[in-house]
């Protein structure tokens, strides 16, 4: 028992600061674009008990943790964006979504700097911070990837549905009602059927991490050039 409650502190930090400052990105740089939707509902803050949502922040990943999946997941209550309202709403939808995952790389870089200061931290508390640190670093580039699928409403289908020609934009657009259908689809759904008749269908093996490893190994660069 006192091992997993050690497993559980050493992620909840990390998980926390991850999606939460993700989502206050996107108020932010909606409210400086323009729409103000999400900071009159308090959403442009970095206490992250704004964000939380009880479900995807705090019982899905701690159900994936106990469950040893191998394969942690949550999410923050989402910003709400109202696109009319922004200076030039297609181009500044594009800043907005990036805002997300460009803070999770902020957050990656932050804390492969800080795990050069580990000897300044007092011995009985070196491991613990350590572990938080490696593992904000993983949490932030999955979610860096993952979040930038082109796929509605993640961060990468609006970017897509803003930069591509109205011809491929619009179709793309409209599938953003079943977007968290087809998620679930491709990380538990297809997998799991995949595994039933015998067949490796991870999309997180083969979309999710070999960027995610890419983003590993130049963090560690930072590490250890720091």
């Amino acid at each position: 028992m006192s091992d997993l409650l050690v497993t559980i502190s050493v992620w909840t930090l990390p998980l926390l600061l991850a999606i939460t400052l993700h989502e206050a990105a996107h108020a932010w740089t909606a409210w400086k674009l323009g729409d103000n939707t999400a900071k009159s509902m308090g959403r442009v803050s970095f206490n992250p008990l704004v964000h939380v949502d009880p479900f995807g922040t705090v019982i899905l990943p701690l159900l994936l943790l106990i469950t040893q999946t191998g394969f942690m997941f949550g999410y923050a209550k989402p910003v709400p964006v109202n696109f009319s309202r922004l200076n030039n709403p297609r181009r500044d939808m594009v800043w907005v979504a990036i805002a997300g995952p460009a803070t999770n790389m902020l957050l990656l870089l932050t804390a492969a700097l800080l795990i050069n200061v580990l000897s300044f931290v007092p011995e009985f508390a070196v491991e613990w911070v350590g572990q938080n640190l490696v593992n904000m670093i993983l949490i932030n580039a999955i979610l860096a990837v993952f979040n930038m699928l082109p796929i509605p409403p993640l961060d990468g289908g609006r970017v897509a549905v803003g930069i591509l020609p109205d011809i491929l934009a619009r179709p793309l657009a409209r599938l953003e009602q079943y977007g968290m259908l087809i998620i679930i689809m491709m990380l538990f759904v297809i997998p799991m059927a995949g595994r039933y008749i015998g067949l490796d269908l991870s999309v997180f093996q083969y979309i999710i991490l070999p960027p995610v490893e890419v983003i590993l190994e130049f963090a560690n660069k930072i590490a250890i050039a720091a």
